[in-house]
């Protein structure tokens, strides 16, 4: 039994490979769009910390947090946002066009499980802008912010980055398996997704219906905010980080499930 696990895996792995390299060598011939995409990620986020810098020149701190602390908040919440970007933004295709022009039809004739093929098939690799800015963000908010680390802390530091990612990958297979039956979600994937937007500053900024929204209904603070507070204050791990990972978990079970069922009830479409 664990032998075939491990060999499915590697056959996964490999195939994940291949994947990658056919669609490096693809982004290679248009050097261009590579470098430009890279650009309009990395000056979009500029706008925003710009934004976020004249906001504090008029207010010294906003409910308790400090200008370096919302940016450090700020640049982690780009991180698994950008891995999820980087590695998974192929999912977008299906709630837009995929399903509706019938293009669906070429995974289920190949020997790889169909979420897997459509999660592996792309690399959007103008996400690297936004994990270049979460990364230098975080670096220069650093020398600025109190933080006591400890061995413990850096293992869930490693820990929970994956599982921020997870949630948002799995609200993505939930909202574009929905194309299944409507034959097309992509303004319920983008409804769902621009949510996370509200994530990217202390949940404690707003009322109480929006935090209940970003916490518990479409959980996106805990791709950014929990995560970093742990991180910051050494507060409640367990909820803060362990949290994050049950929710991963939940989201990413329902999704596939979403997925799962979706598939039972497609149908052909297409011109």
């Amino acid at each position: 039994m664990a032998g075939n696990i491990t060999k499915q895996i590697r056959r996964a792995l490999r195939i994940h490979r291949i994947f990658m390299a056919q669609e490096l060598k693809k982004m290679m011939e248009y050097k261009a769009n590579f470098i430009v995409g890279i650009i309009a990620f990395l000056l979009g986020q500029v706008t925003n910390i710009v934004f976020i810098g004249i906001v504090f020149t008029q207010i010294p701190d906003l409910k308790g947090w400090s200008v370096y602390e919302i940016v450090f908040i700020y640049g982690f919440s780009l991180v698994p946002k950008g891995i999820d970007h980087l590695l998974f933004d192929n999912l977008w295709s299906i709630g837009y066009f995929t399903v509706r022009r019938g293009d669906f039809d070429k995974y289920l004739t190949r020997p790889v499980n169909t979420l897997y093929n459509v999660m592996i098939e792309k690399i959007q690799i103008d996400a690297l802008g936004e994990l270049l800015m979460g990364i230098a963000l975080i670096i220069i908010t650093l020398p600025k912010v109190d933080i006591v680390w400890s061995v413990p802390k850096v293992l869930l530091i490693i820990v929970v980055i994956p599982f921020a990612t997870f949630i948002y990958t799995g609200i993505k297979i939930a909202t574009s398996a929905i194309a299944f039956w409507t034959k097309r979600s992509g303004q319920v994937m983008y409804m769902f997704y621009m949510v996370n937007d509200f994530a990217k500053y202390p949940v404690t900024i707003y009322n109480a219906t929006v935090r209940g929204i970003i916490t518990y209904v479409i959980p996106f603070a805990f791709t950014a905010f929990y995560p970093a507070k742990y991180i910051l204050t050494g507060d409640n791990p367990l909820y803060n980080v362990g949290t994050t990972v049950l929710i991963a978990v939940v989201i990413d079970l329902i999704g596939v499930v979403i997925w799962n069922k979706g598939i039972r009830a497609y149908e052909s479409a297409g011109s």
